[in-house]
């Protein structure tokens, strides 16, 4: 956040140096105001830039074996620009790669959740995935495996065939 707020305040000041400088060279003769518009409008476009970047610049940063699940498209009313085109502001990244499995249940795994938020902190959780089924349940303590396999104590949740995070999870890695 620091860094783009220091990106921005140099596009600013970069604007205003080059409007300066063709000012000059044409001795004067644009108008005082355009300096500080001009500055303005390379602030906003330079944030504008940085927001809908920013999902394509944590993707390619994701170590191997993450896959994107969901995204959440945001539409603000003071950015009206999103209502043209929308922009992410978080996602669901699947961990394939740590994926666990227990021989004697291949239907269920557990994989780990990577939430993205766009000015929040990454959270990690790991979920219990039933494939079979079509459920979820979020590991908390107090979980245990019965005599069987079975996992005991956990709350499931039933998810729809067609849930990407579900499709994530369930694809083979």
């Amino acid at each position: 956040m620091f860094f783009e707020l220091i990106g921005t305040i140099v596009a600013g000041i970069a604007t205003a140096l080059l409007f300066w400088a063709i000012n000059r060279a044409l001795g004067r003769r644009l108008p005082s105001w355009l300096g500080p518009v001009s500055a303005g409008i390379a602030m906003l476009l330079a944030t504008i830039s940085s927001e809908y970047g920013w999902f394509e610049r944590t993707k390619a940063t994701m170590p191997e074996g993450m896959v994107v699940a969901q995204t959440v498209e945001e539409q603000v009313f003071y950015r009206p620009w999103t209502y043209a085109n929308p922009f992410v502001s978080r996602f669901v990244a699947v961990d394939q790669a740590a994926m666990r499995t227990h021989p004697d249940q291949p239907d269920k795994r557990i994989v780990d959740l990577v939430f993205y938020g766009r000015w929040s902190r990454t959270a990690k959780i790991p979920v219990l995935f039933d494939c079979a089924a079509f459920k979820r349940a979020d590991i908390v303590d107090g979980i245990e495996f019965g005599a069987d396999g079975e996992v005991v104590g956990v709350q499931w949740v039933d998810m729809e065939q067609s849930d990407p995070i579900l499709q994530a999870a369930c694809a083979e890695a």
